[in-house]
């Protein structure tokens, strides 16, 4: 006789607000440091959810967000979780005609945006067929739009939520994309929620844990590293418009932050920052690296004050943490990310499909309950991505004789020259190892001889000189033949994507001819 399994969807925030309502959730740094309880959020989301129903949303149906950080995004993101809703991200750093693409993509009932981008939403407004109300955050670009503060109103309890399944979206969050329109990848709720079993469970996350968000909500980094594992112990979520270097070092000093994310350029602007000398990091459990490899000096620039400084890993694809170093590794394998968090599977294969043999570099692979389950209306780029249960990252990495797993890059800015692959990760730690670099980046330009060689972008730090010869010079006793970039080209400043990695496309349309 078969027995149906029963499956539900937690309310998050009403757990939390039951379990421990008076814990500090959230500190709204964009309000004066607001501090703001469990059951004061709890509060805040059921108001949002009773708003959005109000305006027609019902399950299924896609709220998009067009906004910088503030604590009404989570509100809404929690809102979206509660009634069932899909809440549908906006990259504001995208240009007009980008961000049309991808909303009409969801064809969500409702766009929410916040006044800095109300401009760009006049711009949009009679190109989204789809959008039946745009509500302001704060400043209307629009007199008939309807105001976000229009929810206070609303009941602080919720009635009527609606049966869901663990499998079903609850947000869905774009990737960068090469080519043509950005991907939305689907996250479930059973995607958030392995996630954060797979942090806590790794990590050693608890409640008396702080951490700051200012990586931008519209990428999976945001909510997902620290907010949503935090929400799950009851820890404490700083709000940050955005990575400011002054306010990060008060964070710091004085909110007692226990945990930090950021990409190597924040960590870059840190450590060239003047108060970078007198911060005490004593107090703080963890300090990671994301987004992209982090160059060697960087990181020791962190050993050198005694932080276990560390590089993680986590894609769109793959929310958002997927491997953990044990402390005492962190010297031990430099570089390395180590290895897979409790419910996560990994393997390294050629382009044939083998496993690789230890330290033989080919593409990452991984499998787990935190893995989406595909692209929004894209079932042939979902198809091409998940091959028998495994993702396929496109990310080059290579696992040693112990089993310790390091990333290399993308595949995709690995080049081959005079038949040797070239790892820009690889030489680019070294040329930020050189005194007079700011920034670098290598890319692979055309070259009759070699098929493709190296180019070198770089931002010489300001009170420094650094010509061509002097830095292929520095490279030469470091680095083999093949892996020394051609030509150096020096620029004022480097691209950065939304979460302020180097932008590689921009660098090589600009300079890859």
């Amino acid at each position: 006789m078969e027995t149906q399994k029963s499956t539900f969807v937690t309310d998050w925030l009403d757990k939390r607000a039951k379990l421990t309502p008076d814990r500090t959730a959230l500190v709204d740094t964009l309000n004066g440091s607001r501090e703001i309880t469990f059951r004061e959020w709890n509060a805040q989301a059921n108001q949002t959810a009773n708003f959005l129903r109000a305006l027609g949303i019902k399950k299924g149906d896609r709220v998009s967000v067009y906004s910088s950080n503030r604590v009404e995004y989570l509100d809404i993101l929690f809102a979206c979780g509660k009634i069932g809703a899909i809440q549908h991200n906006c990259n504001w750093r995208l240009t007009v005609a980008e961000l049309e693409g991808i909303i009409n993509d969801a064809t969500p009932d409702v766009l929410i945006y916040s006044g800095d981008w109300a401009e760009n939403v006049g711009q949009l407004r009679s190109r989204l067929p789809s959008v039946r109300h745009y509500v302001a955050l704060d400043t209307p670009a629009d007199s008939g739009d309807r105001l976000f503060a229009e929810r206070e109103s609303y009941p602080v309890t919720l009635d009527d939520r609606p049966e869901q399944h663990p499998d079903e979206p609850w947000a869905i969050y774009y990737t960068g994309g090469t080519t043509g329109l950005p991907k939305g990848a689907i996250m479930t709720h059973n995607n958030a929620a392995w996630n954060c079993v797979n942090t806590i469970t790794g990590w050693g996350l608890t409640a008396d844990d702080v951490a700051p968000l200012q990586l931008p909500l519209f990428h999976i980094g945001g909510a997902h590293i620290f907010c949503l594992p935090l929400v799950h112990l009851g820890g404490k979520t700083i709000v940050c418009k955005a990575f400011d270097v002054d306010q990060t070092f008060d964070l710091i000093a004085n909110a007692g932050v226990t945990y930090y994310v950021g990409v190597p350029t924040m960590f870059l602007m840190i450590q060239q920052h003047p108060r970078w000398e007198q911060v005490d990091f004593s107090h703080m459990k963890l300090i990671i690296s994301g987004g992209a490899p982090c160059p060697m000096p960087i990181v020791e620039k962190f050993w050198a004050r005694g932080v276990d400084f560390k590089t993680g890993y986590g894609l769109t694809e793959a929310p958002a943490n997927n491997f953990w170093l044990p402390p005492q590794d962190v010297r031990r394998k430099p570089g390395s990310v180590g290895f897979p968090l409790f419910h996560i599977d990994m393997k390294i294969v050629n382009p044939d499909g083998s496993e690789c043999r230890p330290d033989e570099p080919g593409e990452l692979l991984i499998r787990g309950p935190h893995v989406m389950p595909g692209f929004w209306n894209r079932p042939e780029a979902t198809a091409e991505t998940i091959i028998d249960g495994w993702l396929h990252t496109g990310d080059l990495a290579r696992r040693d004789v112990e089993g310790y797993f390091y990333i290399i890059g993308r595949s995709k800015d690995m080049f081959i020259s005079g038949g040797e692959n070239v790892y820009p990760a690889e030489v680019e730690s070294v040329m930020h190892s050189h005194p007079a670099v700011s920034e670098a980046a290598l890319i692979g330009v055309p070259d009759e001889k070699w098929g493709e060689v190296g180019r070198a972008l770089v931002v010489v730090k300001p009170g420094h000189t650094l010509d061509a010869a002097d830095l292929l010079a520095f490279l030469q006793e470091r680095l083999a033949k093949y892996k020394i970039p051609r030509t150096v080209v020096f620029i004022p400043e480097m691209p950065k994507t939304a979460i302020g990695k180097i932008d590689k496309k921009v660098l090589l349309k600009a300079y890859g001819g």
